[in-house]
């Protein structure tokens, strides 16, 4: 199963519809969480939000997950060793008040069981390839070494 994961705070009706229309093409079922969003997706099975009872079960059931950028997510996905494709929020179409998710994507880019999309063409080739799964690395792992670099050359400027 693909679970597509929105979040619960803002809605996310770009996402939603993207998946909704690649659905049909797609050989495994998607689940939807939609939050907020006022979207009614036709083409796959949708909740407007999974109860925290069920989060774990729903993770560990999910083949692929696809979500915004939010790094709750990411850690959750890495926990579970569940690829992830991450679409980032854009503040110039009103998905958030910055770009603080586009920031995010740009650190983990390139990070094993990571994918970013950027294009509903780049979301939607993803979906249909078989993806490779994150390591099981601890999630405080995230990040950490771009922290210590960045520190390391803020010390060193002096």
């Amino acid at each position: 199963m693909i679970l597509v994961t929105v979040g619960t705070q803002l809605p996310f009706d770009r996402l939603v519809k993207a998946v909704d229309t690649f659905a049909k093409d797609l050989t495994r079922p998607v689940l939807a969480q939609i939050g907020k969003g006022t979207y009614t997706p036709q083409n796959m099975k949708w909740i407007k939000n999974i109860e925290p009872a069920d989060f774990d079960s729903v993770f560990r059931d999910a083949t692929v997950i696809v979500s915004h950028a939010g790094i709750g997510t990411v850690l959750t996905a890495k926990r579970f060793g569940k690829p992830i494709i991450l679409v980032p929020r854009q503040a110039s179409l009103g998905e958030h008040r910055n770009d603080h998710q586009l920031a995010t994507v740009s650190q983990l880019v390139g990070r094993p069981g990571i994918y970013v999309a950027r294009t509903d063409d780049e979301l939607r080739n993803y979906l249909l390839d078989e993806l490779d799964s994150p390591s099981h690395e601890d999630p405080s792992e995230v990040g950490r070494t771009s922290l210590v670099n960045y520190l390391k050359g803020y010390l060193a400027a002096g």
